[in-house]
């Protein structure tokens, strides 16, 4: 049986992710809170405090308890472009292009893209926003046989979205994801401290005729990012 608590920050949660209440809006007092869900205050006040530590919510000395704005969400279902999930959240998507190379693929590339002997991939290495804010250091291996003909600023700037447009069919994605720890590199470009804690993704994406098409190596920085699962 779950914990009082559990049940008051899983009910929260619903209703923010239901839009009850907006992003930045501030939720009703403790008292309201508790009579309304039929617990104590100090409960209630668990739940909420468990909504902070995940970022969900936000308290502000003095003003209330708000729901949070700070990061960008992933749904683990299907296979969508940061720069959609950016958009979708009302926020200004940008990158910052560190380096973009024609290459013979390594061992893992070939392996995850199912190469064929001979082929190249586009290696791009990249710094994703999110209001100017940095979120994530990526490095994203691409086929060069899907792109040889598309014009460099097309694939850095909306590469899903070329694909689209060049008649390909977005299909489903594969998602690994851990923990690390942020070395100087990456701290640098995500401004953060070396050694924090960060979110680590490997991605393959596929085309609905499931050929492979992007290979992505992710670090992103856990308070301004969140995945979370939908099931059916």
């Amino acid at each position: 049986m779950k914990a009082a608590y559990i049940t008051i920050h899983d009910k929260l949660k619903e209703q923010i992710d239901k839009g009850v209440w907006a992003v930045g809006q501030r939720l009703p007092s403790e008292r309201d809170l508790a009579d309304e869900f039929g617990v104590s205050r100090m409960t209630l006040r668990q739940g909420i405090t468990l909504l902070v530590e995940e970022g969900v919510l936000q308290r502000k000395v003095g003003s209330g308890t708000y729901v949070a704005s700070t990061r960008v969400q992933e749904k683990m279902r299907g296979t969508t472009s940061f720069t959609e999930l950016v958009q979708l959240q009302g926020k200004m998507p940008s990158s910052q292009l560190l380096s973009y190379t024609r290459t013979k693929p390594n061992e893992k590339e070939v392996e995850q893209l199912a190469l064929g002997k001979g082929e190249y991939v586009i290696r791009m290495e990249r710094v994703r926003y999110a209001d100017n804010v940095p979120v994530v250091y990526e490095v994203a291996s691409i086929p060069e046989r899907l792109i040889k003909n598309v014009p460099k600023e097309d694939v850095t700037n909306h590469f899903f979205k070329t694909l689209i447009d060049n008649g390909y069919r977005i299909g489903t994605s594969k998602q690994t994801i851990f923990a690390r720890l942020a070395n100087e590199k990456v701290a640098k470009y995500l401004e953060i401290s070396k050694n924090q804690a960060i979110l680590a993704l490997r991605q393959v994406s596929y085309l609905e005729d499931g050929q492979a098409f992007e290979y992505v190596n992710s670090q992103y920085v856990g308070e301004r990012f969140e995945f979370y699962l939908e099931n059916n």
